[in-house]
């Protein structure tokens, strides 16, 4: 097994946790990425990885894609992300959770989660039997619930940056979007595209999902590797990471990719190959941020009205980094990545503690 320092050197990470509890079936790893804006706040993700290498490659991806979230969102967090490995379809059990949330409470505050693909807020609930931080809880317990349907509103948010920028027109209306992936964020996402107007095509490895949201929002369904060549205007990848890739992208036709995955692009180089198509791409962990704005307000008394404002936001920042990357000649990417660069830049430097405290974290609605 090859875990080595060389890649977390290479990606810049602070450290990475693994855990272990073979009497629940419990393999896990947490992945500290950079602490210079606070506590590392990220998401859980439950997932059958082939090997356990691969689940901690994406460990490292993923925390990795959350500092540079935190920091274009301008949230007092760092970046931070768990993985379980185990299907979560038939893995699942109270006492795996709770024994997750005990290794989450020894780390006292460095490490902050939430929900991710495969957890839901049933999940969360049997963590914070054991640890108070986590985030994303249900309403009854004063958090603020499921964060999918912000990540949504926020993906509509770029969206519309994106249509200005690259077809010159406000407003959905009209438009082809193919959905990649119909899950929490992937339905509540054409929940909004329906409402304004916009022609929904979608696909998903889970047949039962797929008749779902055909039936409730009466929209085509295509085979998963058939959406790539699909004609739309907008491609959005709202699955896994890593669909943009040199055997994708060349079946793409579409003028935008605007979606809610985290690490889309497989290589930074294919954000080249999306530019030779005349495809504009949103940076991921720019536009998908509203979900991570959710959850981390959920720390400081939640207001959905305030969160909402602040995901508003994502326009914005989508916005400044196209206008960076014109101005600068580089990839909308690559303009991002300097946006968060240069604010953990100017505001990590301000010496303070990286811990959240128990006693600081304010649940209220």
């Amino acid at each position: 097994m090859s875990f080595n320092f060389e890649l977390m050197k290479k990606m810049g990470h602070e450290q990475v946790i693994f855990c272990h509890n073979p009497n629940v079936g419990l393999k896990a790893i947490i992945a500290i990425h950079n602490t210079a804006l606070g506590p590392a706040l990220g998401g859980t993700r439950m997932w059958p990885y082939k090997t356990e290498e691969e689940a901690f490659e994406d460990a490292l991806r993923l925390s990795r894609g959350m500092t540079y979230k935190s920091a274009v969102a301008s949230l007092n967090f760092g970046g931070g992300k768990a993985v379980i490995i185990g299907d979560p379809k038939k893995d699942k059990s109270e006492s795996l959770f709770r024994a997750f949330g005990a290794f989450v409470e020894r780390l006292k505050g460095q490490f902050i989660t939430g929900e991710d693909v495969g957890i839901d807020v049933n999940d969360i609930e049997f963590m914070f039997m054991e640890t108070d931080f986590v985030t994303g809880l249900s309403k009854a317990h004063g958090g603020s619930g499921d964060p999918s349907p912000m990540t949504a509103y926020g993906v509509i948010q770029g969206m519309q940056a994106c249509i200005e920028k690259r077809l010159k027109q406000k407003g959905l209306k009209g438009l082809t979007v193919a959905v990649q992936g119909l899950g929490h964020v992937g339905e509540k996402l054409i929940e909004y595209l329906v409402h304004e107007g916009a022609k929904v095509i979608g696909c998903d490895i889970d047949p039962k999902l797929c008749e779902m949201v055909k039936s409730k929002f009466n929209m085509t369904i295509v085979e998963s590797e058939k959406i790539y060549g699909v004609d739309c205007d907008i491609f959005a990848p709202c699955a896994l990471g890593g669909v943009l890739n040199e055997q994708t992208i060349p079946q793409l036709k579409c003028s935008i990719v605007a979606g809610s995955a985290n690490n889309q692009l497989q290589k930074d180089s294919d954000g080249e190959l999306l530019q030779k198509k005349g495809i504009l791409y949103a940076p991921d962990y720019v536009i998908n941020a509203g979900g991570l704005i959710n959850v981390a307000l959920e720390l400081e008394g939640y207001s959905e009205n305030r969160a909402k404002l602040l995901t508003r936001n994502i326009y914005y920042n989508l916005k400044r980094a196209f206008e960076i990357s014109e101005e600068q000649k580089i990839l909308p990417h690559v303009s991002a990545d300097r946006l968060a660069e240069e604010r953990i830049k100017k505001v990590g430097f301000i010496k303070r503690s990286h811990v959240l405290h128990k006693s600081q974290i304010r649940r209220k609605n």
